[in-house]
Protein backbone atom coordinates (compact mmCIF):
# COMPACT_ATOMS: atom_id res chain seq x y z
CA UNK A 1 0.00 0.00 0.00
CA UNK A 2 1.46 3.36 -1.11
CA UNK A 3 1.89 6.31 1.65
CA UNK A 4 0.63 9.68 0.17
CA UNK A 5 1.26 12.67 2.40
CA UNK A 6 -0.43 15.68 2.02
CA UNK A 7 0.71 19.16 3.00
CA UNK A 8 -2.13 21.26 4.31
CA UNK A 9 -5.79 20.48 5.11
CA UNK A 10 -7.59 22.61 3.48
CA UNK A 11 -10.11 22.90 0.71
CA UNK A 12 -7.92 20.85 -1.68
CA UNK A 13 -6.10 19.12 0.53
CA UNK A 14 -8.91 17.97 2.87
CA UNK A 15 -11.26 17.02 -0.62
CA UNK A 16 -8.00 14.97 -1.66
CA UNK A 17 -7.82 13.00 1.26
CA UNK A 18 -11.55 11.93 1.66
CA UNK A 19 -11.64 11.02 -2.20
CA UNK A 20 -8.14 8.83 -2.16
CA UNK A 21 -9.03 4.97 -2.68
CA UNK A 22 -8.47 3.86 1.30
CA UNK A 23 -8.06 0.00 0.14
CA UNK A 24 -5.15 1.56 -2.39
CA UNK A 25 -3.39 4.13 -0.76
CA UNK A 26 -2.37 5.24 3.44
CA UNK A 27 -3.25 8.66 3.61
CA UNK A 28 -1.54 11.73 6.06
CA UNK A 29 -2.49 14.90 6.61
CA UNK A 30 0.18 17.49 7.80
CA UNK A 31 -1.04 20.96 8.85
CA UNK A 32 0.29 23.38 11.64
CA UNK A 33 -3.31 23.21 12.80
CA UNK A 34 -5.14 20.37 14.08
CA UNK A 35 -8.31 21.45 12.65
CA UNK A 36 -9.51 22.79 9.72
CA UNK A 37 -10.92 26.02 8.71
CA UNK A 38 -13.41 28.02 6.54
CA UNK A 39 -11.42 31.12 5.10
CA UNK A 40 -14.86 32.33 3.29
CA UNK A 41 -15.69 33.60 6.64
CA UNK A 42 -12.73 34.86 8.16
CA UNK A 43 -13.93 38.68 8.02
CA UNK A 44 -17.01 37.63 10.14
CA UNK A 45 -14.29 36.50 12.93
CA UNK A 46 -12.43 39.82 12.58
CA UNK A 47 -15.49 42.28 12.94
CA UNK A 48 -16.68 39.86 15.91
CA UNK A 49 -19.75 38.60 13.81
CA UNK A 50 -18.52 34.63 15.18
CA UNK A 51 -16.24 33.05 16.95
CA UNK A 52 -13.50 31.18 16.07
CA UNK A 53 -14.93 27.77 16.68
CA UNK A 54 -18.20 28.71 14.77
CA UNK A 55 -16.12 28.35 10.92
CA UNK A 56 -13.06 25.56 12.37
CA UNK A 57 -13.13 21.86 12.70
CA UNK A 58 -10.85 18.91 14.06
CA UNK A 59 -8.91 17.09 12.12
CA UNK A 60 -9.06 14.04 14.23
CA UNK A 61 -13.38 14.36 14.63
CA UNK A 62 -13.42 14.40 10.93
CA UNK A 63 -10.58 11.96 9.71
CA UNK A 64 -11.79 9.19 12.08
CA UNK A 65 -14.93 8.42 9.62
CA UNK A 66 -11.56 7.38 7.54
CA UNK A 67 -9.83 4.20 7.92
CA UNK A 68 -6.28 4.21 7.44
CA UNK A 69 -5.85 8.27 7.34
CA UNK A 70 -4.15 10.25 10.09
CA UNK A 71 -3.13 13.22 10.99
CA UNK A 72 0.51 14.99 11.68
CA UNK A 73 0.72 18.09 13.32
CA UNK A 74 3.95 19.83 12.40
CA UNK A 75 5.22 23.23 10.32
CA UNK A 76 7.10 21.28 7.58
CA UNK A 77 10.74 22.57 7.64
CA UNK A 78 12.08 20.92 4.60
CA UNK A 79 10.77 18.47 1.55
CA UNK A 80 13.50 16.02 0.65
CA UNK A 81 12.53 14.89 -3.08
CA UNK A 82 15.55 12.38 -3.59
CA UNK A 83 14.90 10.72 -0.84
CA UNK A 84 11.03 11.12 -0.35
CA UNK A 85 10.55 12.26 3.04
CA UNK A 86 9.49 15.66 4.54
CA UNK A 87 10.89 17.27 8.11
CA UNK A 88 8.47 19.05 10.34
CA UNK A 89 9.01 20.59 13.28
CA UNK A 90 8.43 17.71 15.54
CA UNK A 91 9.32 14.29 12.90
CA UNK A 92 10.26 13.10 9.60
CA UNK A 93 7.89 11.34 7.81
CA UNK A 94 8.44 9.02 4.88
CA UNK A 95 6.42 9.01 1.55
CA UNK A 96 5.87 7.45 -1.79
CA UNK A 97 3.69 9.85 -3.06
CA UNK A 98 3.50 13.86 -2.13
CA UNK A 99 0.81 16.30 -2.83
CA UNK A 100 1.60 19.93 -2.19
CA UNK A 101 -1.71 21.97 -0.68
CA UNK A 102 -0.66 24.46 1.43
CA UNK A 103 -2.45 27.15 -0.14
CA UNK A 104 -1.44 30.65 0.69
CA UNK A 105 -0.51 33.54 2.36
CA UNK A 106 -0.31 36.96 2.35
CA UNK A 107 1.74 38.93 -0.46
CA UNK A 108 3.02 42.20 0.12
CA UNK A 109 4.50 42.66 -3.43
CA UNK A 110 8.06 43.71 -1.93
CA UNK A 111 7.16 45.62 1.33
CA UNK A 112 7.82 42.97 3.46
CA UNK A 113 7.95 44.89 6.75
CA UNK A 114 4.30 45.34 6.21
CA UNK A 115 3.73 41.84 7.82
CA UNK A 116 4.84 43.11 11.24
CA UNK A 117 3.31 46.21 11.02
CA UNK A 118 -0.17 45.56 9.37
CA UNK A 119 -2.94 43.17 10.47
CA UNK A 120 -4.95 40.57 7.97
CA UNK A 121 -7.91 38.31 7.53
CA UNK A 122 -5.72 34.83 6.10
CA UNK A 123 -5.65 32.91 8.81
CA UNK A 124 -7.96 32.18 11.84
CA UNK A 125 -5.22 33.36 14.06
CA UNK A 126 -4.71 36.76 12.04
CA UNK A 127 -8.85 37.32 12.28
CA UNK A 128 -8.76 36.70 15.90
CA UNK A 129 -5.94 39.31 16.29
CA UNK A 130 -7.83 41.75 13.78
CA UNK A 131 -10.67 41.80 15.72
CA UNK A 132 -9.18 42.44 19.18
CA UNK A 133 -7.47 45.40 17.85
CA UNK A 134 -10.12 47.05 16.12
CA UNK A 135 -12.66 46.34 19.61
CA UNK A 136 -8.83 47.62 21.29
CA UNK A 137 -9.28 51.00 19.14
CA UNK A 138 -13.11 51.22 19.94
CA UNK A 139 -12.71 51.00 23.63
CA UNK A 140 -9.13 53.42 24.13
CA UNK A 141 -11.50 55.76 21.69
CA UNK A 142 -14.20 56.03 23.81
CA UNK A 143 -11.66 56.98 26.91
CA UNK A 144 -10.53 59.58 24.72
CA UNK A 145 -10.79 63.26 25.54
CA UNK A 146 -8.63 64.67 22.54
CA UNK A 147 -11.26 65.00 19.48
CA UNK A 148 -8.08 64.93 16.80
CA UNK A 149 -6.32 62.14 19.13
CA UNK A 150 -9.74 60.32 18.75
CA UNK A 151 -9.91 60.41 15.04
CA UNK A 152 -6.20 59.25 14.79
CA UNK A 153 -6.67 56.52 17.02
CA UNK A 154 -10.66 55.25 14.76
CA UNK A 155 -8.92 55.43 11.61
CA UNK A 156 -9.10 52.44 9.60
CA UNK A 157 -7.50 51.65 6.25
CA UNK A 158 -8.60 48.65 4.16
CA UNK A 159 -5.88 47.67 1.24
CA UNK A 160 -6.98 45.76 -1.56
CA UNK A 161 -10.63 45.92 -3.30
CA UNK A 162 -11.14 42.29 -3.61
CA UNK A 163 -14.06 39.65 -1.86
CA UNK A 164 -11.91 39.86 1.14
CA UNK A 165 -11.66 43.65 1.27
CA UNK A 166 -14.70 44.68 0.55
CA UNK A 167 -16.43 42.70 3.04
CA UNK A 168 -14.40 43.28 5.55
CA UNK A 169 -14.64 47.15 4.61
CA UNK A 170 -18.51 46.32 4.35
CA UNK A 171 -18.61 45.27 8.20
CA UNK A 172 -16.66 47.89 9.72
CA UNK A 173 -19.04 50.58 7.75
CA UNK A 174 -21.90 48.11 9.74
CA UNK A 175 -20.30 48.95 12.85
CA UNK A 176 -19.29 52.27 11.89
CA UNK A 177 -23.09 53.08 10.81
CA UNK A 178 -25.74 50.64 13.41
CA UNK A 179 -23.28 49.77 16.32
CA UNK A 180 -21.72 52.68 17.09
CA UNK A 181 -24.75 54.56 18.95
CA UNK A 182 -25.87 51.30 20.52
CA UNK A 183 -22.68 49.81 22.19
CA UNK A 184 -20.50 52.85 22.09
CA UNK A 185 -22.55 55.83 22.83
CA UNK A 186 -19.17 58.55 23.36
CA UNK A 187 -18.55 57.85 20.17
CA UNK A 188 -19.94 59.72 17.00
CA UNK A 189 -20.10 58.16 13.39
CA UNK A 190 -17.70 60.88 12.51
CA UNK A 191 -14.98 60.13 14.86
CA UNK A 192 -14.31 56.74 12.63
CA UNK A 193 -12.63 56.82 9.36
CA UNK A 194 -12.99 53.84 7.26
CA UNK A 195 -11.14 53.92 4.20
CA UNK A 196 -11.06 51.44 1.44
CA UNK A 197 -7.98 51.47 -1.15
CA UNK A 198 -8.22 50.02 -4.14
CA UNK A 199 -5.01 50.16 -6.73
CA UNK A 200 -7.33 49.72 -10.28
CA UNK A 201 -10.06 51.31 -11.06
CA UNK A 202 -13.14 49.26 -10.15
CA UNK A 203 -13.95 46.57 -7.23
CA UNK A 204 -13.79 43.19 -7.43
CA UNK A 205 -12.25 42.86 -10.41
CA UNK A 206 -13.07 39.50 -11.21
CA UNK A 207 -16.71 40.18 -11.41
CA UNK A 208 -19.20 41.85 -13.57
CA UNK A 209 -19.62 45.71 -14.07
CA UNK A 210 -22.95 45.42 -12.51
CA UNK A 211 -21.44 44.02 -9.16
CA UNK A 212 -18.78 46.16 -9.32
CA UNK A 213 -21.00 49.38 -9.31
CA UNK A 214 -23.21 47.53 -6.65
CA UNK A 215 -20.66 47.17 -4.47
CA UNK A 216 -19.36 50.91 -4.95
CA UNK A 217 -22.51 52.34 -4.45
CA UNK A 218 -23.33 49.71 -0.69
CA UNK A 219 -20.33 50.45 0.97
CA UNK A 220 -20.59 54.10 0.62
CA UNK A 221 -23.98 53.84 1.78
CA UNK A 222 -22.18 52.74 4.87
CA UNK A 223 -19.84 55.51 5.09
CA UNK A 224 -16.72 53.81 3.85
CA UNK A 225 -14.62 56.14 1.52
CA UNK A 226 -13.52 54.46 -1.44
CA UNK A 227 -10.40 55.52 -3.15
CA UNK A 228 -10.10 53.80 -6.53
CA UNK A 229 -6.75 54.09 -8.69
CA UNK A 230 -4.67 54.49 -5.35
CA UNK A 231 -1.51 52.45 -4.81
CA UNK A 232 0.33 52.80 -1.41
CA UNK A 233 4.47 52.84 -0.99
CA UNK A 234 5.22 52.08 1.95
CA UNK A 235 3.23 52.70 5.83
CA UNK A 236 5.90 53.82 8.50
CA UNK A 237 5.09 54.91 12.13
CA UNK A 238 1.00 54.38 11.13
CA UNK A 239 1.80 56.97 8.20
CA UNK A 240 0.53 55.80 5.08
CA UNK A 241 2.73 56.92 1.95
CA UNK A 242 0.41 57.35 -1.56
CA UNK A 243 1.75 56.71 -4.99
CA UNK A 244 1.72 60.71 -5.81
CA UNK A 245 4.28 60.83 -2.08
CA UNK A 246 0.99 62.54 -0.15
CA UNK A 247 1.27 60.93 3.39
CA UNK A 248 -1.84 60.44 5.67
CA UNK A 249 -2.51 58.98 9.13
CA UNK A 250 -3.91 55.75 9.85
CA UNK A 251 -3.79 53.81 13.33
CA UNK A 252 -5.22 50.64 11.54
CA UNK A 253 -3.95 48.83 8.38
CA UNK A 254 -5.82 45.59 7.29
CA UNK A 255 -4.28 43.67 4.32
CA UNK A 256 -5.79 42.37 2.01
CA UNK A 257 -4.34 43.36 -1.40
CA UNK A 258 -2.97 40.42 -2.43
CA UNK A 259 -1.60 36.42 -2.06
CA UNK A 260 1.08 34.57 -2.86
CA UNK A 261 1.84 30.64 -2.47
CA UNK A 262 3.13 29.40 1.08
CA UNK A 263 6.85 29.22 1.22
CA UNK A 264 7.62 25.18 0.72
CA UNK A 265 11.60 24.47 1.89
CA UNK A 266 13.33 22.19 -0.22
CA UNK A 267 11.47 22.29 -3.35
CA UNK A 268 13.49 23.31 -5.97
CA UNK A 269 13.86 26.59 -7.43
CA UNK A 270 12.84 25.67 -11.03
CA UNK A 271 9.93 24.24 -9.42
CA UNK A 272 8.36 27.72 -8.68
CA UNK A 273 6.70 29.67 -10.48
CA UNK A 274 5.02 33.56 -10.50
CA UNK A 275 3.30 34.54 -6.99
CA UNK A 276 5.62 31.56 -5.75
CA UNK A 277 3.29 28.92 -6.63
CA UNK A 278 4.20 25.52 -7.75
CA UNK A 279 4.75 24.94 -11.04
CA UNK A 280 2.34 21.52 -12.31
CA UNK A 281 1.31 20.29 -15.35
CA UNK A 282 -2.16 19.61 -16.68
CA UNK A 283 -2.85 16.87 -14.34
CA UNK A 284 -1.30 18.40 -10.95
CA UNK A 285 2.03 16.87 -11.45
CA UNK A 286 4.55 18.97 -10.48
CA UNK A 287 7.38 19.78 -13.26
CA UNK A 288 10.44 17.31 -13.28
CA UNK A 289 8.93 14.91 -9.94
CA UNK A 290 5.72 13.62 -12.31
CA UNK A 291 6.02 10.30 -10.52
CA UNK A 292 5.67 10.98 -7.04
CA UNK A 293 4.71 14.63 -6.29
CA UNK A 294 2.22 17.07 -6.99
CA UNK A 295 0.14 20.20 -6.36
CA UNK A 296 -3.37 21.52 -5.68
CA UNK A 297 -5.08 24.36 -4.81
CA UNK A 298 -3.84 28.06 -4.53
CA UNK A 299 0.29 27.01 -4.29
CA UNK A 300 -0.07 25.09 -7.56
CA UNK A 301 0.62 27.42 -10.68
CA UNK A 302 -1.27 25.39 -14.12
CA UNK A 303 -0.39 27.62 -17.25
CA UNK A 304 -2.75 26.91 -20.17
CA UNK A 305 -3.98 28.63 -22.90
CA UNK A 306 -7.27 29.22 -21.06
CA UNK A 307 -5.59 30.37 -17.83
CA UNK A 308 -2.48 32.15 -19.09
CA UNK A 309 -2.16 33.56 -14.82
CA UNK A 310 -3.07 30.43 -13.39
CA UNK A 311 -6.58 29.52 -12.22
CA UNK A 312 -7.82 31.81 -9.40
CA UNK A 313 -6.92 31.28 -5.95
CA UNK A 314 -10.45 30.47 -4.42
CA UNK A 315 -11.75 27.11 -3.03
CA UNK A 316 -13.51 26.10 -6.26
CA UNK A 317 -10.66 25.17 -8.06
CA UNK A 318 -8.67 23.69 -4.96
CA UNK A 319 -11.52 21.41 -4.87
CA UNK A 320 -11.93 20.67 -8.39
CA UNK A 321 -7.99 20.23 -8.58
CA UNK A 322 -8.08 17.72 -5.45
CA UNK A 323 -11.03 15.20 -6.46
CA UNK A 324 -9.30 15.01 -10.28
CA UNK A 325 -6.10 14.05 -8.56
CA UNK A 326 -7.86 11.85 -6.27
CA UNK A 327 -9.27 10.39 -9.64
CA UNK A 328 -6.35 9.85 -11.41
CA UNK A 329 -4.66 8.04 -8.85
CA UNK A 330 -7.44 5.99 -7.86
CA UNK A 331 -7.15 4.72 -11.81
CA UNK A 332 -3.82 4.39 -11.60
CA UNK A 333 -2.95 6.43 -14.56
CA UNK A 334 -3.05 9.90 -15.58
CA UNK A 335 -6.23 9.98 -18.24
CA UNK A 336 -7.94 12.92 -16.62
CA UNK A 337 -6.36 16.46 -17.33
CA UNK A 338 -7.96 19.29 -15.03
CA UNK A 339 -10.13 21.35 -16.59
CA UNK A 340 -12.13 23.88 -14.17
CA UNK A 341 -15.81 24.30 -14.28
CA UNK A 342 -16.18 27.86 -13.15
CA UNK A 343 -19.48 28.15 -11.04
CA UNK A 344 -19.47 31.66 -10.15
CA UNK A 345 -17.84 34.66 -7.32
CA UNK A 346 -20.20 36.06 -4.92
CA UNK A 347 -19.51 39.04 -2.17
CA UNK A 348 -21.10 40.00 1.02
CA UNK A 349 -21.15 43.81 1.45
CA UNK A 350 -23.47 43.77 4.79
CA UNK A 351 -27.12 42.95 5.82
CA UNK A 352 -29.51 42.29 2.89
CA UNK A 353 -26.22 43.45 0.28
CA UNK A 354 -24.57 40.79 -2.01
CA UNK A 355 -23.66 40.30 -5.45
CA UNK A 356 -23.35 37.21 -7.61
CA UNK A 357 -22.27 35.89 -10.42
CA UNK A 358 -23.11 32.89 -11.24
CA UNK A 359 -22.32 31.47 -14.90
CA UNK A 360 -24.47 33.26 -17.16
CA UNK A 361 -27.20 35.44 -14.58
CA UNK A 362 -25.81 38.05 -12.46
CA UNK A 363 -27.98 39.59 -9.51
CA UNK A 364 -27.41 41.20 -6.33
CA UNK A 365 -29.64 42.65 -3.10
CA UNK A 366 -31.33 40.77 -0.89
CA UNK A 367 -32.03 37.56 -2.57
CA UNK A 368 -28.08 37.63 -3.84
CA UNK A 369 -27.48 38.11 0.25
CA UNK A 370 -29.99 34.93 0.47
CA UNK A 371 -28.04 32.90 -1.47
CA UNK A 372 -24.25 33.27 -0.51
CA UNK A 373 -25.68 32.71 2.96
CA UNK A 374 -27.36 28.94 2.33
CA UNK A 375 -23.87 28.65 -0.15
CA UNK A 376 -21.45 29.03 3.04
CA UNK A 377 -23.78 27.59 5.64
CA UNK A 378 -23.96 24.23 3.60
CA UNK A 379 -20.31 24.44 3.11
CA UNK A 380 -19.81 24.38 6.78
CA UNK A 381 -18.24 21.23 8.35
CA UNK A 382 -20.50 19.86 11.08
CA UNK A 383 -23.91 20.13 12.51
CA UNK A 384 -22.79 22.08 15.38
CA UNK A 385 -21.28 25.00 13.56
CA UNK A 386 -24.18 25.06 10.80
CA UNK A 387 -26.41 26.05 13.55
CA UNK A 388 -24.05 28.19 15.45
CA UNK A 389 -23.69 30.20 12.41
CA UNK A 390 -27.29 30.44 11.66
CA UNK A 391 -28.26 30.99 15.20
CA UNK A 392 -25.55 34.18 15.02
CA UNK A 393 -26.74 35.41 11.60
CA UNK A 394 -30.67 35.51 13.21
CA UNK A 395 -30.27 37.10 16.17
CA UNK A 396 -27.58 39.97 14.30
CA UNK A 397 -30.10 39.77 11.22
CA UNK A 398 -32.54 41.07 14.47
CA UNK A 399 -31.34 43.07 16.69
CA UNK A 400 -27.96 44.05 15.15
CA UNK A 401 -26.71 43.09 17.81
CA UNK A 402 -23.77 40.17 19.28
CA UNK A 403 -22.27 39.23 22.35
CA UNK A 404 -18.76 38.19 20.66
CA UNK A 405 -18.01 41.46 20.64
CA UNK A 406 -14.91 40.63 23.19
CA UNK A 407 -11.59 41.45 23.68
CA UNK A 408 -9.53 38.59 23.97
CA UNK A 409 -6.02 39.43 25.07
CA UNK A 410 -3.55 36.36 25.35
CA UNK A 411 -1.23 36.13 28.26
CA UNK A 412 2.39 36.13 27.73
CA UNK A 413 4.16 33.62 30.20
CA UNK A 414 5.22 30.83 29.58
CA UNK A 415 6.06 31.90 26.22
CA UNK A 416 5.46 28.60 24.29
CA UNK A 417 8.50 29.09 21.79
CA UNK A 418 8.23 25.57 19.77
CA UNK A 419 4.65 26.72 18.68
CA UNK A 420 5.87 29.27 16.66
CA UNK A 421 8.48 27.03 14.81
Amino acid sequence: MEKVVIIGGGFAGLNLCKHLDKNKYEVCIVDRNNFNTFPPLFYQIASSGLTSSNICFPFRRELKKHRNVSYHMGHVKDIDLVNRRITTSYETIGYDRLVLAAGSTNNYFGMDKLGEETFGIKTIAEAAHTRDEILDRLERGALCQDRERRRQLLSFLVVGGGPAGVEIAGALGEMKKYILKKEYPELEPDDVTITLLEGTDRLLGAMSEKSQKYALESLRKLMVNVRLNTMMKDYTDKYVTFGDGHREYYETMIWTAGVKGEPMPGMPAETIGRGNRVLVDEFNRVKGFEDSVYAIGDICLMLTDETPKGHPQMAQPAIQMARNLARNLNHGEFISPFRYHDKGSMATIGKNKAVADLKKISFNGFFAWLVWMFIHLMSLLGMRNKLSVLTNWAWNYIFYSTSLRLLLRPTKYPIRRHWGE
